[in-house]
């Protein structure tokens, strides 16, 4: 008997032993697999009985994003007041998609799953209240956001301005944009149709232009050199030659002033009046002057080290790529060969200069709230580099109002307001057998206001919005957006 009973007890205790085996393997082993299958709607049920936090802008107090209570087996929809004009910033929230922008990037809070929220959680489980998620507030203006998404109308291209003296970021816009609201039902095929519609969309709409996409800067990046140059003691009288041609060094390659033009007598210009029309074959000579070692250090001072980084949206990494050679050195200095940056760096670039020549880091989430409103966390201005000394900025900032006054970008004048700015044309694409491009070129404008004491720092590009090595107008297709933001921004903060 005493057998028997061991035999049973042996047995028992073996099918208890691989109770436990296999619920570690299910739900400690496999957890995460079991949990993250799309065939799991335990998952996606608990996710949905939960008030998913608002996405709001601080200084309006406007939800952009927020939950509302429906009927059907998912007790919240994700809504979107504004969707497209600030779909870069809160991209979307969906259930066959998942999350991009601040829903992404701030899941943790909005979803109610941070680790700060642990007592929160335990005292609505004692209490049975229906557990909540946190908000998220941005630094986004809200007028200078209306006013770049519809001076952009369905025009590829994007927006980005900055506070200069603190980094928040006061408007991005992409275009042309999307509805989030179409990706965030709850009917599987409404979300289906929507995303197919998107993706196959020739423009490209989910694509983040003023944050993940980067393009050839033109003259903008004739700023940097500027920069290099002062640095190096140059002054804004300082003659630099300018000739009518440059054969780059090496080559057999004409690099001319568009149209032919003359640059002053032909010979030399000065600094100052070489970036007020935007000479190419002056700023091509002065890189080749200065070195590759000053221009990519003052371009890496500017924030273009190629690195990605978060704010806390990723931003994809500027660069002014591999200079082999002293020829594309000089092709470097004008922006063409393989510089590429972001419109946010293009904002960044004005922003140093506005600043006294200090960089500060962007950041566009101004506080992280928990479902009680207590706030969890808020964004302290930080310095990224200072790119050049106080003197050094003042003078690049009076070069910059001259090419806002009497150069390329004219079209950027505020009345009663001083404006600072540069003008890019870009070439890109394919080339024909002659050299030329295909495309036509994109259309920049970076700048600030008032430039006597700076508020905003704006960067505007437009895809294939100028006329191929004609700064002009690249100026007027581009700048009247960046008046239209410089303006909208300071009436809402009392200056016009």
């Amino acid at each position: 008997m005493n057998r028997q009973i061991r035999r049973v007890t042996m047995f028992v205790g073996v099918l208890l032993l691989a109770v436990v085996i296999n619920l570690n393997w299910v739900q400690v082993i496999h957890g995460d697999a079991y949990r993250n299958n799309d065939a799991n709607a335990r998952v996606l049920l608990d996710e949905y009985k939960r008030q998913r936090g608002q996405i709001t802008l601080q200084t309006s107090g406007t939800p952009i994003a927020d939950s509302v209570a429906t009927k059907d087996a998912l007790m919240y929809l994700r809504k979107y007041p504004s969707g497209p004009v600030y779909a870069p910033v809160t991209g979307y929230s969906s259930l066959y998609y998942g999350q991009s922008g601040i829903e992404a990037a701030e899941d943790s809070v909005l979803s109610g799953n941070d680790d700060r929220f642990f007592v929160q959680r335990l005292t609505n489980l004692l209490t049975g209240r229906d557990p909540q998620g946190g908000n998220v507030l941005l630094t986004v203006n809200k007028q200078a956001q209306a006013a770049a998404y519809q001076a952009m109308g369905n025009r590829r291209g994007a927006v980005v301005a900055l506070n200069p003296a603190t980094g928040a970021i006061l408007a991005a816009v992409s275009t042309p944009s999307y509805d989030p609201n179409k990706l965030s039902s709850h009917s599987a095929d409404e979300i289906r149709k929507a995303w197919d519609s998107y993706i196959n969309d020739k423009n490209n709409p989910l694509a983040n232009r003023a944050f993940t996409e980067t393009y050839p800067p033109g003259s903008v990046f004739k700023v940097v050199v500027s920069a290099a140059a002062l640095k190096a003691g140059k002054t804004p009288a300082s003659r630099i030659p300018a000739p009518n041609s440059l054969t780059l060094p090496g080559t057999t390659t004409q690099l001319k002033n568009f149209g032919g033009e003359q640059c002053a007598d032909g010979k030399t210009d000065t600094l100052d009046h070489a970036l007020t029309i935007s000479c190419n074959t002056a700023f091509a000579q002065l890189g080749i002057d200065l070195g590759v070692d000053k221009i990519r250090s003052e371009a890496e001072l500017f924030g273009m080290d190629g690195n990605d980084f978060t704010i806390p949206v990723r931003v994809a990494g500027s660069t002014i790529g591999p200079v082999q050679d002293a020829a594309s050195l000089g092709q470097t200095s004008i922006g063409q060969r393989d510089v590429r940056i972001t419109p946010l760096q293009g904002a960044m670039i004005a922003a140093a200069v506005a600043n006294k020549g200090s960089l500060m880091t962007p950041y566009l989430v101004a506080e992280e709230q928990g479902p009680n409103l207590a706030t969890l966390s808020h964004t302290d201005p930080s310095t990224l580099h200072q790119v050049m000394d106080a003197s050094q900025a003042d003078q690049l900032n009076s070069m910059m109002q001259d090419v806002v006054n009497n150069g390329t970008g004219t079209a950027a004048q505020i009345p009663g307001i001083k404006v600072a700015g540069k003008t890019g044309t870009a070439d890109n694409g394919p080339q024909r057998a002659d050299g030329s491009y295909v495309n036509p070129p994109h259309a920049w404008f970076t700048g600030f206001a008032p430039a006597d004491n700076p508020k905003i720092a704006v960067a505007v590009i437009i895809e294939n919005g100028g006329v191929a090595g004609n700064e002009t107008t690249g100026g007027l297709a581009a700048a009247p957006v960046a008046k239209a933001v410089m303006q909208a921004y300071l009436s809402s903060i009392g200056i016009k």
